[in-house]
């Protein structure tokens, strides 16, 4: 028998196994179809065509509904295009994949067919969902991993899986002689989860052959102590976070900014004053990374009165006498949209970006072609040199650390769509397309420098 997480499922329950014809998720519907009666539970199976590999995604299709049929379940089945979508928000396919496809499981609540899904995440996922967030430098609460319920509007996501092991999982399957789908994509190195799922996992266990389960105990470790920490923030929060301005006399004056008051923060554990300082930036919209909380506690605890600095996403921080201000606008660098284009081979001498451009492409295509300097945009992503794939440009930025209006302002090279171009990093050649960069006649040396 399959070890699932029964205190997450209840007598009447409607529930629908999001069913991709793999491995885990055909014994996650098998285990639960046995004991369905037992549990008490209303059984569906929903399974969404992504779109991608073709026939071998129609034969996982026709599998899940042909399986379904033999358990005697309700069957829900759509269709979606994952590539199209991916490209139009410039996202990985991982990324819009996963957003379909949560997206599709909640618009079967909505529309009242389940009251929840269940997913076949086991240990072996959260193992390598926690190292994953690890390796892009995830706060406390990203270390949490995949968690065992999810909360929607609309109903709950539930993980009754994550205890098990994906040998447990095939070899109750191979004890009940029940077949399953093999998805080709999952030996694509392409792809960063299946690199650390083949490669780099199966390299740290020669150190620690216990590694993936330190790993899920890490994310249970996480989970838990970001439970704690949140009742704690929101406790800290009604009592040291001001909302508007003071004024002089005492009071407040309106206004959608916070204040922290510096001598009571400085009195906190660093622990608590980085909770805070980034508490208080999610409440103005705005998220912080490690660089940009730390310049806030450095401006809270050691900043002079009148300093300022400005972060990501248009969040701005203010010192003042007692407090430390804090409030969400655009900057005048981040309205401007400067924008210059040339055919190439051509020069751009770009004022607002304080650079001259001269393009060339040793591909005879390439003639006549225009090329386009203008600020980032949300969704650009780039190819960095040596780098195994492709990279949000706000992910770049952040690793470069630039931060407030020249983060807003930073040029990117556009050409046929793509990014060939970026200050700051160098990129992987594209399309024989060259660019040689430099500041312009006056402006400042360090103008190409992150």
């Amino acid at each position: 028998m399959l070890p699932i997480d029964t205190s997450l499922l209840r007598p009447g329950l409607r529930l629908a196994v999001g069913l991709s014809g793999g491995a885990d998720s055909v014994a996650l519907l098998r285990a639960l179809a046995d004991r369905s009666k037992e549990l008490g539970l209303v059984l569906h199976a929903a399974h969404l065509h992504h779109g991608l590999r073709g026939s071998e995604a129609d034969g996982d299709l026709e599998f899940a509904r042909a399986l379904a049929a033999e358990l005697g379940l309700t069957f829900h089945e759509a269709r979606v295009e994952t590539a199209i979508e991916a490209a139009k928000n410039g996202e990985t396919i991982e990324e819009a994949a996963r957003r379909l496809r949560y997206g599709w499981f909640r618009q079967l609540m909505a529309a009242g067919e389940v009251e929840a899904v269940v997913t076949a995440h086991t240990r072996d996922d959260q193992a390598e969902t926690v190292l994953a967030k690890f390796l892009r430098g995830a706060w406390t609460e990203g270390l949490s991993g995949i968690h065992p319920v999810v909360e929607f509007k609309e109903g709950r996501i539930l993980r009754p899986l994550l205890a098990v092991t994906r040998a447990q999982v095939e070899a109750y399957l191979h004890e009940l002689g029940q077949e399953w789908r093999e998805d080709s994509s999952n030996r694509h190195l392409t792809f960063s989860r299946n690199r650390l799922r083949h490669d780099l996992l199966p390299l740290l266990e020669g150190w620690n052959p216990r590694l993936r389960e330190h790993l899920a105990q890490m994310a249970e470790l996480a989970r838990d102590e970001e439970a704690w920490w949140q009742g704690e923030i929101a406790r800290l929060a009604t009592q040291l976070l001001l909302p508007g301005r003071a004024v002089r006399g005492g009071g407040r004056a309106g206004g959608d900014g916070l204040g922290l008051d510096v001598t009571r923060l400085a009195a906190l554990a660093p622990a608590v004053q980085r909770r805070l300082l980034r508490h208080a930036a999610e409440q103005l919209g705005a998220a912080t990374d490690f660089h940009s909380t730390e310049a806030l506690r450095a401006l809270a605890l050691t900043g002079r009165a009148g300093q300022r600095c400005e972060l990501a996403q248009g969040l701005r921080a203010e010192r003042t006498p007692r407090e430390l201000r804090l409030e969400v606008g655009s900057t005048g660098a981040e309205a401007e949209a400067a924008e210059y284009s040339v055919t190439i081979p051509g020069e751009i001498l770009a004022p607002a970006f304080e650079l001259r451009l001269r393009i060339e492409g040793s591909v005879e295509k390439l003639e006549k072609a225009v090329a386009t300097l203008r600020n980032w945009r949300p969704g650009d992503r780039v190819t960095l040199r040596h780098s195994g794939g492709g990279r949000k440009v706000k992910e770049v930025l952040e690793r470069l650390r630039v931060t407030g209006s020249r983060r807003a302002h930073w040029p990117v090279l556009e050409v046929g769509g793509h990014i060939v171009w970026m200050q700051g990093v160098e990129l992987e050649p594209e399309g024989g397309i060259e660019v040689a960069a430099s500041p312009l006649q006056g402006s400042a040396s360090e103008a190409l420098q992150p």
